[in-house]
């Protein structure tokens, strides 16, 4: 009952408004950008004034998406609006976007670290992705679902399920994609465009995360220092999914990906097969994300990173074995 009772305050604000600003966490992801346009293409058939930004510019990946070029890249917020909605956000700080103080905040995340700081908060952790809510919006307001729209959110729920690997991916999950197939996304376009157009300077910074690969019973780990991204002139994006090289491996059931940023601080991606919640790791570190899916950023140097994450997952995973009673 009360996920209907927030998605209609959602679409009560919407309907009461005229302008609206759309925004989502910074340095995004596939669902992030996907559900930024989609919110935006709903509003837009509703006859709402849209501006849609984020503080990071879209990844090269996701630029070939319908309208992507209208999300502006800016740092502060300025002008009247309605309502701001932020998507997977756990807090206006996670958008890095400066104005956003004494606005109103409508709150929409699916992520188990979701936090209520809006004036309205719709928070849905059973939802794969941001992407399925914004679909039961689009749903609910009665608007077209358009060939662009469905492109936009089919990348969206591809990526956040790790190509419908994670955790959490069930029926539902794959009757949503076909829905959005059916109103014209095209899996194998979507699917080549996200995963077989990398730049060179990624698979050059994956060559080195690889050379630095290291493994210990069921954790892996691997990490890139800031030469190795000035070297291989790789962006930020290029770090996405590295990851998932690690937690491929057999046998291993938690994985980290550490990069060290210009400031010597260290930005973790933690990836876990299931047994281990490293949202809720992430989470005690600042950060927060999927059960099995999550990132934070803590202090450096990144030999003192790597010794802090490590003793953190090594003891998770002790508990874990003791929990399903394994002995150790």
């Amino acid at each position: 009952m009360q996920k209907f009772d927030d998605i209609h305050a959602v679409l009560q604000a919407i309907h009461g408004g005229e302008r609206f600003l759309i925004s989502a966490h910074a340095r995004p992801d596939g669902d992030a950008v996907g559900s930024i346009l989609a919110c935006g293409m709903i509003l837009d058939q509703l006859g709402k004034q849209v501006d849609m930004v984020s503080c990071d510019g879209v990844p090269l990946i996701y630029r070939g998406l319908p309208c992507a070029s209208s999300i502006r890249q800016v740092e502060c917020v300025e002008g009247d609006y309605d309502a701001v909605i932020l998507l997977e956000c756990d807090g206006i700080e996670r958008s890095r976007l400066q104005g956003l103080e004494d606005r109103f905040i409508i709150n929409i995340d699916h992520h188990v670290s979701g936090r209520i700081f809006g004036a309205i908060n719709w928070i849905d952790n059973d939802a794969c992705a941001v992407a399925e809510m914004v679909y039961d919006l689009a749903t609910l307001a009665g608007v077209r679902v358009t060939t662009e729209m469905a492109t936009c959110l089919y990348t969206a729920v591809l990526t956040d399920t790790g190509s419908f690997c994670y955790a959490g991916t069930d029926a539902h999950t794959f009757e949503l994609a076909g829905d959005l197939v059916r109103q014209g996304a095209n899996p194998t376009t979507i699917a080549q465009h996200t995963y077989f157009s990398n730049p060179t300077s990624k698979m050059l910074l994956l060559g080195a995360a690889l050379s630095n690969l290291r493994r210990e019973g069921r954790l892996a780990w691997m990490w890139v220092t800031h030469n190795d991204m000035m070297r291989t002139s790789a962006a930020e994006e290029d770090c996405e999914g590295l990851v998932n090289y690690a937690i491929s491996i057999s046998g291993v059931d938690v994985a980290v990906f550490l990069r060290e940023l210009p400031n010597r601080r260290v930005r973790l991606s933690i990836r876990s097969k299931g047994s281990i919640d490293v949202a809720g790791i992430a989470e005690g570190l600042g950060g927060g994300g999927h059960l099995h899916a999550s990132g934070c950023t803590i202090d450096g140097p990144l030999s003192a990173a790597e010794s802090r994450i490590l003793d953190l997952l090594r003891a998770t995973a002790r508990n874990s074995m003791h929990s399903a009673g394994v002995v150790v």
